[in-house]
C-alpha cells in the first residue's frame, strides 16, 4: 500500500512540477527571477511549516538520537542544490520556451548515476552512455542554434540540471537516515527563500505592488510546487527505488510541454518534437534497461 501511495505521490509531484513551468514563465511579467523565487519558496515554507510541526515534532527526539550534525549538513546541501537549480531554471525561462526548459531539466536523470560513479564509486551501468547520446541528439534538435538568446537559456537549464541531480542524491541520502520528509521540505524551501532574497535584494527591486500582480503564479508555484510537490518527492523517494522514481519524474517535460501548448500557445515544430522524443527516450532507456536485466 505504501509503495502504491508513493508511486501516486511521485506522479502527482511530477504533474505539479510540469504545470508549474507555466506559473514560472507567466509570473515574471512584473518581477525578477530572484524576487519570484524568494516569495514563491517563502510561501512554500509557510505552507509546509504548520504541517511539519503537527506531524513530525514528536519524531525529533527519536530521529535525532543518531545526531543532528549530519541532518544539518545534508539539509544545507539540499537547500543549496535546490536554490541553484531553481535559480538557473527561473532565469533561463526569460530566454527560452517552457518545453525547452522542461526537457533540458530532465537531463538530471542520466546525470545522477554519473555523479554517483565519480564521487561514490558506485557501479555505472552501460545503458547510461547511450542515454547520454540520445539526450545530446535530442538537445541538438530541441534548441535553436540560430538564436543566441535561446541557446543561452537552454545552457542555463542544462547547468541547472546538474544541481537538480545533486538535490536528488542528497535527498536520497538524508531520507535514508531521517524519517522527517515534511521537515526536510520546510527547511529546504526556507534556505532557497533566504538565498533568493539576499541576491534579489542586490540585483532586483522588491516592489509589493508588482509582487501582488503576480500573486496567482506565486501561490501556485509556492504552495503546490515549492511546498507540496517537494514533500511528495521526498515521501516518494522514501518508499520506492530511485529508478522508477526517476522514470516518473522524467514525465515532467511532457506535462510542461502539453500545458504550454494549451495555455501559452507554444507550439513545437517537428524538429523540436523529435528532440523531446530523443531526450525522453534517453532518460527512459537509462532507467529501464538495468531493470530488464535484473528481472531476467
Amino acid at each position: 500500500m505504501s509503495k502504491s501511495i508513493s508511486l501516486f505521490s511521485a506522479l502527482l509531484c511530477t504533474f505539479i512540477w510540469g504545470t508549474t513551468f507555466i506559473a514560472q514563465d507567466t509570473g515574471m511579467d512584473d518581477i525578477g527571477p530572484f524576487t519570484f523565487n524568494a516569495v514563491r519558496f517563502f510561501v512554500g515554507f509557510l505552507a509546509i511549516l504548520p504541517v511539519a510541526l503537527i506531524f513530525e515534532t514528536k519524531k525529533f527526539k527519536i530521529e535525532f538520537k543518531i545526531g543532528y550534525k549530519y541532518f544539518v549538513i545534508l539539509s544545507c546541501l539540499i537547500g543549496l542544490s535546490l536554490f541553484l537549480g531553481s535559480a538557473l531554471q527561473q532565469i533561463a525561462l526569460i530566454y527560452t520556451d517552457v518545453a525547452n526548459a522542461a526537457f533540458f531539466t530532465i537531463f538530471y536523470v542520466p546525470m545522477v548515476p554519473i555523479i554517483l560513479f565519480i564521487f561514490k564509486r558506485n557501479s555505472l551501468h552501460w545503458s547510461v552512455w547511450p542515454s547520454v547520446i540520445l539526450c545530446l541528439i535530442g538537445g541538438y534538435l530541441l534548441t535553436s542554434f540560430y538564436d543566441a538568446t535561446v541557446r543561452l537559456g537552454d545552457t542555463l537549464v542544462i547547468l541547472g540540471a546538474l544541481f537538480w541531480s545533486t538535490h536528488i542524491i542528497f535527498t536520497g541520502m538524508i531520507i535514508a537516515k531521517y524519517n522527517l520528509p515534511i521537515t526536510i521540505g520546510a527547511v529546504q524551501t526556507l534556505i532557497v527563500a533566504i538565498f533568493s532574497f539576499l541576491i534579489g535584494s542586490v540585483y532586483e527591486e522588491f516592489i509589493f505592488e508588482n509582487i501582488v500582480n503576480e500573486i496567482d503564479s506565486i501561490l501556485y508555484a509556492g504552495i503546490l510546487s515549492g511546498g507540496l510537490a517537494f514533500v511528495l518527492q521526498i515521501y516518494a523517494q522514501k518508499n520506492i527505488t530511485p529508478a522508477p522514481a526517476a522514470i516518473i519524474f522524467s514525465l515532467e517535460g511532457v506535462f510542461a510541454t502539453v500545458a504550454a501548448w494549451f495555455l501559452l500557445n507554444q507550439i513545437l515544430d517537428i524538429n523540436n518534437l523529435l528532440g523531446c522524443l530523443f531526450i525522453l527516450s534517453g532518460v527512459l532507456f537509462s532507467q529501464l534497461v538495468p531493470l530488464i536485466k535484473r528481472s531476467s
